[in-house]
């Protein structure tokens, strides 16, 4: 074939490739609009991610933050409690020790009066 001569068939295959060649274009430009979406998306979730650990982290502040005001409480609260502790104990000791002094004057003073019966009565 000589130059200046027309060939239909380059010319077809020339179209294909062309063809083609747009073809991959619009594949190229869809997996970057995948890619780009993609991109956005995983920026969301991780956005999201962190907000949430943001807030994880503020609750578990205010959560040391309680623990240690009730730590401070406990504390200030034992004294008292071992003090309600030891003035149990004495007004337990205290109201055996009034028991047994009730049990014997009621002794005495049942047998005083037996006595004073045993007197008048004569025996």
């Amino acid at each position: 074939m000589a130059p200046g001569e027309f060939d239909p068939s380059i010319h077809q295959q020339l179209g294909r490739l062309v063809e083609g060649m747009e073809g991959l274009k619009d594949s190229i430009r869809r997996m970057e609009d995948q890619s780009r979406r993609s991109e956005d998306k995983a920026a969301e979730s991780r956005a999201v991610v962190h907000r949430r650990l943001d807030e994880m982290v503020d609750r578990v502040g205010d959560v040391e933050q309680t623990v240690a005001l009730v730590k401070d409480d406990v504390t200030d609260m034992k004294p008292v409690t071992d003090d309600m502790k030891r003035l149990r104990l004495m007004g337990t000791g205290a109201l055996a020790t009034m028991g047994f002094a009730a049990m014997a004057v009621g002794v005495t003073f049942a047998d005083a009066l037996k006595r004073l019966g045993d007197f008048f009565i004569g025996r």
